[in-house]
Formats: structure tokens, C-alpha cells, sequence
């Protein structure tokens, strides 16, 4: 496995593998790298949860230069803001899934 960040290229890639609901309010999406993936670089624009489905030992490397490393764990929920482009390196011996939760701009003089 080789660490530190892949080249970027001009497009940025999705959010995730798949999108597994959308409504207005918000849209998901799952997440699966298998031991030494990389999820390519992308770009959230929206806030967002993550529920980790399994462990999770990960390396973030986002444009500015920065790296973060993360350990999620089954029952979690963690707190995202939009930010900068980055991508993940499964930096583990094991498969990777998570569910990321993008929520929606919410509507002026919306209501409960």
C-alpha cells in the first residue's frame, strides 16, 4: 500500500459508491474500500454525517496538505461540515463500509 496522496487529477469524484436514497431533505450514500483503497478525491458541498457499518482505520488527505488520521468504530456517528477536496486510504487489513448522510439546504420559512 502506498501512503500519502494520489495525484489529483482536474474532476473530482463522487461522494461514494452508490446513492441509497434521496428525497429533498437529504440524500445517502454507502461507502465501501476494500484493505488499501482509496476513495478517489472529492469535494462535499454539504454538511453531512457518517455512520461507520464497520471499524474503520483510515487516512485523510485533503488539498491544502493536510492528514488526518481516523479511527471509526460500529455505533458512531460523526459530524461533517463541507470543506475542501480530500480523498481516504483504507490504511486497514480489513474491508471498510460506511453510510454518509448529506443534509439539503433547508428552505426559508420552512416548518416542522
Amino acid at each position: 500500500m502506498k501512503l500519502g496522496p494520489s495525484q489529483r487529477g482536474p474532476e473530482l469524484g463522487p461522494l461514494g459508491d452508490k446513492i441509497i436514497f434521496e428525497n429533498e431533505h437529504i440524500r445517502v450514500w454507502s461507502i465501501k474500500l476494500a484493505p488499501g483503497d482509496r476513495q478517489a478525491w472529492h469535494q462535499h458541498h454539504l454538511p453531512y454525517l457518517i455512520v461507520p457499518m464497520t471499524k474503520g482505520k483510515n487516512i485523510m488527505y485533503f488539498e491544502d496538505g493536510r492528514e488526518r488520521e481516523t479511527l471509526e468504530m460500529p455505533g458512531e456517528v460523526l459530524w461533517r461540515e463541507a470543506g475542501i477536496p480530500h480523498e481516504l486510504l483504507n490504511i486497514s487489513d480489513w474491508e471498510y463500509r460506511n453510510v454518509l448522510i448529506e443534509f439539503k439546504t433547508a428552505k426559508a420559512g420552512g416548518g416542522h
